[in-house]
């Protein structure tokens, strides 16, 4: 999996209206068609605008944890990463995505991949390895049919 990295530009708002009920994802309910807020996504998704990027996902060994080739991600850099965590990691000179486990008993790092069809990767002192950030948000491209 590759990502090309892109700077968060936060110097525009952006707001959209939005609903003031919640969209119940159950049973429908009524709404009243009255649009009480607006919502900026820049603020929304982007709390450290100096720390933080989007990626294009290119690949899928993230599939399985619901991130697809052509999500759009946000990644914090300001945040540290905990153990479960998805990470985009620079390893040996190539950033990755994977979901980060810290191994105390074997004193390493598992780069563990959401495909069965990947291998994890373990990081020990001999590589070049940094967590270069901390996934916030995956958005989501939904096509329609025309």
């Amino acid at each position: 999996m590759s990502l090309k990295l892109y700077q968060a530009d936060v110097s525009t708002q952006q707001p959209v209206d939005c609903a003031g009920e919640q969209v119940h994802a159950g049973f429908p309910s009524s709404v009243h068609g009255t649009f009480t807020e607006s919502i900026d996504l820049n603020k929304e998704l982007v709390p450290h605008p100096a720390t933080t990027f989007y990626a294009r996902v290119h690949g899928d060994s993230m599939r399985d944890a619901g991130i697809d080739h052509g999500d759009l991600l946000v990644i914090d850099k300001s945040l540290e990463a905990a153990d479960g965590d998805i990470v985009v990691a620079f390893v040996d000179g190539e950033f990755t995505l994977k979901k980060v486990h810290f191994d105390d008993k074997e004193n390493c790092i598992w780069l563990i991949p959401a495909n069965e069809e990947y291998s994890p990767i373990k990081i020990t002192e001999e590589n070049h390895f940094l967590i270069w950030g901390v996934l916030t948000y995956n958005i989501k491209r939904q096509f329609r049919k025309r």
